[in-house]
């Protein structure tokens, strides 16, 4: 089968279960695709998690500042399941939409979709404890709209792969924390869960670093992170960044100044 066919295959589905079937599939037999390169390039045109998710402004949202009941546990796990879940799609659509790269980039973003679909259903599991399920609460579309927006490979990168997915890296504590103060017997399993997601997420944003830097060599593109993301709309670092993660990740310090001073 063609691998592109397949990846929008994926990313067009609506259903959980299938949708991760079709990803972990996808990885698990990446190789034995054929590489059509020059097929139409076609874009979905609502999230696939629409049917089941209602979607609400972001500032309409409410963030529980504790997870002492049952509920706002639950509605905890789930804006973070929201963020995995939107992120396998948005592995997907990078593995899809751009073409006639190093097989290694394909590689990379099929990979980041199938540790994206481990995340969610860590999270799932979590949820379905508490009686729960994932579509039970609000959700924004913030991931999806930052996919919609970005149709070159340099913005693509920059806005959604090392920007946003940053994002993550800097909440990742501030989630730990309420969960910390939390009187629930899933206390362990669920920052078990936190720490995987926050080390698999290190991994995505350097691959969102390493095709940044590859795109802007490919393209003569020599302008900074701030500058690329200027003309976005989106918040990209938080208002204590995790500075360690973000180093690790391939942030450099400058960068990070950069982003506080300019796009906060």
């Amino acid at each position: 089968m063609d691998f592109f066919t397949a990846v929008f295959d994926a990313l067009a589905t609506t259903q959980i279960d299938l949708k991760l079937q079709k990803v972990e599939y996808l990885q698990a037999n990446f190789y034995t695709y054929n590489m059509q390169h020059d097929i139409e390039i076609k874009s979905i045109k609502t999230p696939s998690y629409a049917p089941f998710c209602k979607v609400i402004h972001p500032t309409r949202l409410q963030r529980p500042k504790g997870g002492n009941s049952k509920e706002a546990l639950a509605k905890i796990l789930h804006s973070v399941a929201h963020i995995e879940y939107n992120a396998i799609d948005l592995g997907l659509d990078a593995a899809y939409r751009f073409r006639h790269l190093p097989l290694e980039y394909y590689y990379d973003f099929i990979t980041l979709a199938g540790e994206e679909v481990l995340h969610f259903k860590l999270l799932e599991s979590l949820l379905k404890e508490l009686g729960y399920g994932y579509g039970d609460f609000f959700v924004h579309d913030n991931l999806f709209c930052a996919m919609q927006s970005t149709q070159t490979l340099i913005d693509r990168m920059a806005l959604v792969h090392k920007g946003l997915e940053a994002l993550g890296l800097d909440a990742n504590p501030f989630v730990r924390k309420k969960i910390e103060q939390a009187q629930t017997p899933l206390k362990s399993q669920i920052l078990a869960a936190l720490d995987r997601i926050l080390h698999d997420e290190i991994g995505h944003v350097s691959k969102g670093v390493k095709w940044l830097n590859y795109a802007q060599k490919l393209y003569n593109d020599n302008r900074s992170l701030c500058e690329i993301l200027q003309g976005y709309d989106f918040n990209i670092i938080g208002k204590i960044p995790n500075i360690e993660a973000r180093l690790e990740a391939g942030y450099s310090m400058q960068e990070i100044e950069s982003l506080q001073q300019t796009l906060r």
